[in-house]
């Protein structure tokens, strides 16, 4: 599932597209023909990322929510669409010269003022947004007693982080995934935010996520590129069995709240 970073660079990237123009909008796989049907014509006036979500604003007040789930995948191009539509398309979006389909997500639906209130009520802070106030939820992790990797991967408390940010975070922070989030200090909690606002931002800037500091890159260290879908240099995910970065010692995984969990057993003892 992309990671919070896709989300805003999407969002971005449909802003310099879109808005400001008037669009038209159909569904050829006919899922979201009554959405497109209501906003078809419209002036598109913002877009914006809150985690895993995409919004997008229109003049009549109503608001296309995206969110791209497992396999939800977002291409777009200049000129003309292409004909007939590529695979299931469940929105189209053409404007400003330039058009857009959306395949495969989990929810594209258009949502209300309120409802657009309530989804946002639900969701933690965003490391990403400038509006983030991230205190009342520092504060529930440094009172529970689950896991502290679970605890950042819940969207109620930090929107958007996912299962390669909150691996990596934990490791750069020499905190095993498993300890409960009470044990940490509030200072501590507040460098795992902090880590995560300035890799989240590089990760927006590169569209990749790079978490590994200099010294440990393959050309400061005479190593192989990492080879893997999800690009990026990184310490522990997805490297199980390899040896550290830092210490040699052979990355381990496990399951944890229904999710993988990848750390160095040496570094973040």
């Amino acid at each position: 599932m992309p990671e919070g970073h896709t989300i805003h660079r999407l969002a971005a990237r449909h802003r310099s597209l879109f808005v400001g123009h008037k669009v038209e909008l159909t569904s050829p796989q006919g899922r979201f023909a009554s959405g497109a049907a209501l906003l078809s014509g419209r002036l598109l006036t913002s877009t914006e990322a809150h985690g895993k979500h995409l919004l997008h604003h229109y003049d009549s007040g109503s608001t296309v929510h995206v969110h791209l789930g497992l396999y939800g995948t977002v291409t777009d191009g200049a000129g003309l669409a292409p004909e007939p539509p590529v695979g299931q398309v469940r929105m189209r979006m053409v404007g400003g010269g330039h058009w857009l389909d959306l395949r495969g997500p989990t929810d594209c639906s258009v949502l209300t003022p309120p409802e657009v209130a309530a989804l946002r009520s639900r969701l933690g802070a965003d490391p990403l947004r400038s509006d983030a106030d991230p205190a009342a939820a520092l504060a529930r992790i440094g009172r529970s007693s689950s896991a502290v990797a679970g605890l950042l991967l819940d969207q109620s408390l930090l929107a958007g982080v996912g299962l390669v940010y909150a691996s990596e975070v934990l490791f750069r922070a020499g905190i095993g995934p498993t300890r409960p989030g009470r044990s940490l200090s509030s200072a501590v909690l507040s460098s795992l935010w902090t880590d995560l606002c300035g890799l989240m931002a590089e990760g927006v800037s590169r569209g990749r996520i790079d978490t590994v500091h200099s010294a440990h890159l393959p050309e400061a260290m005479g190593r192989a590129p990492r080879v893997d879908r999800h690009g990026g240099e990184v310490y522990v995910y997805r490297r199980t069995g390899q040896p550290c970065l830092i210490c040699g010692t052979a990355i381990a995984r496990a399951g944890l709240a229904g999710r993988n969990s990848y750390w160095c057993p040496t570094c973040q003892a």
